[in-house]
């Protein structure tokens, strides 16, 4: 595991992540050091240099005996990956919600009935990163189901989901809503664009509108020239099949906002972090598919203030318009005058080591147990029924610091 490492960027402190290789489980559940005293040895060991975030907890926190019924939703190993929005270790989730939680099980969906099963069982809580299932040529939405059967999820709604897919429809209602994004044009498969609208100029860059790890990414995306454009439109097209979204290209750094909504206030709270990638032979820093795949780029905490608070504001705006809840990350890029836009939403990102848990990590201090128990009980179903027969007790012991901070 790579060390966190202490960088110096202008005149401002900043601490960096450079490797996704962060502890998974920790042995128990304890609480948070205080920030000064933090070091390489702790189960996270970075936190921001400056006190950015106000001292409120946007979690719900329940007495610390053990209460309610999880079930981790997973789909079958036939089911296409597709199908799957949120990749993780159901063994490992598991094991860390059961430091919490009286009952969690792994349930596997092969058919409808089992789909049927579930709701009879009525859990308290689903954590799944499944978006449908396929049964006989029909599309089932899971978190579409659980509504209909009032079972709670750890993620958003289908409607919700639907807005972000697309990310020429997220950048419609975000420029809608009054919310700077970079321009752009939208291409579908077998068409072309010879020339840009009146409102862009070159540089351009081209990306799938729809999917995520930079899939269809690479130098080539940041076109020049007509030529150039055409090019990689016309790959994109014949590779992916798919719709291609032509943007304004944007100079500035590039960001990413973790975002996550209490569910008993309401709340969101806002953790961003820069993302640099290294320089290309021709000095461009690109995020393409080979960068995210070797993990050669650095994850840098925001230290400066108003730029922590312009893209904290942003991507709260752009969550609230996408109409998101409980938890997603929202990727925004400096133009060359430091504005920011919005490029993108990930309204199911990844629970294992990636940007999510890095922003908790660099702006909370956050371990990674503890994010994963507090997703949870952010969204588990009022336990008052268990609440009757427990004397009230301290707070769980990964609440007890107030390290869950709200801005």
């Amino acid at each position: 595991m790579k060390k966190f490492t202490g960088l110096r960027h202008g005149e401002k402190n900043i601490i960096a992540v450079q490797s996704r290789d962060l502890p998974i489980v920790d042995s128990k559940i304890t609480p948070l050091p205080k920030p000064q005293q933090l070091n390489q040895n702790d189960a996270m060991s970075v936190y921001n240099p400056v006190s950015l975030i106000s001292r409120s907890i946007p979690f719900r926190t329940q007495p610390c005996e053990s209460f309610g019924r999880i079930e981790i939703v997973v789909v079958s190993t036939k089911q296409p990956s597709r199908n799957v929005a949120i990749n993780f270790d159901p063994k490992v989730i598991r094991s860390i919600l059961l430091k919490r939680f009286a009952k969690v099980d792994v349930t596997v969906i092969n058919t409808r009935k089992d789909l049927e099963d579930l709701a009879k069982r009525q859990p308290d809580l689903v954590f799944s990163g499944v978006k449908y299932f396929n049964f006989h040529d029909q599309t089932l939405w899971l978190n579409e189901f659980l509504d209909q059967n009032q079972i709670p999820y750890i993620g958003s709604a289908k409607k919700s989901l639907d807005c972000e897919f697309n990310k020429a429809t997220a950048k419609k209602l975000a420029h809608k809503a009054g919310l700077k994004t970079a321009l752009y044009a939208s291409v579908h498969p077998g068409e072309s664009l010879s020339q840009l609208p009146e409102s862009m100029h070159f540089p351009v860059f081209i990306k799938p509108a729809c999917g995520g790890d930079s899939i269809g990414i690479d130098s080539a995306s940041l076109a020049h020239s007509a030529l150039e454009m055409e090019s990689k439109i016309q790959q994109l097209s014949a590779s992916l099949n798919c719709e291609v979204l032509v943007e304004q290209y944007l100079s500035g750094k590039e960001y990413s906002v973790g975002i996550i909504e209490s569910d008993s206030t309401k709340i969101l709270t806002a953790m961003p972090i820069e993302i640099r990638a290294t320089k290309n032979k021709q000095g461009h820093r690109i995020l393409d598919f080979q960068a995210k795949q070797n993990d050669t780029e650095a994850v840098l905490a925001v230290s400066d203030r108003q730029i922590h608070s312009a893209l904290s504001d942003l991507a709260k705006s752009v969550f609230r318009v996408l109409g998101g809840s409980a938890f997603g990350r929202i990727d925004i890029r400096m133009c060359a005058s430091g504005i920011p836009h919005f490029m993108e939403a990930n309204l199911m990102p990844g629970l294992k080591k990636g940007y999510f848990y890095r922003a908790f990590a660099l702006n909370l201090g956050m371990s990674y147990q503890q994010m994963i128990i507090g997703l949870a009980e952010n969204r588990i179903k009022s336990p008052h029924v268990y609440s009757k027969r427990l004397k009230p007790k301290r707070i769980a012991a990964f609440a007890s610091e107030p390290v869950f901070q709200s801005i």
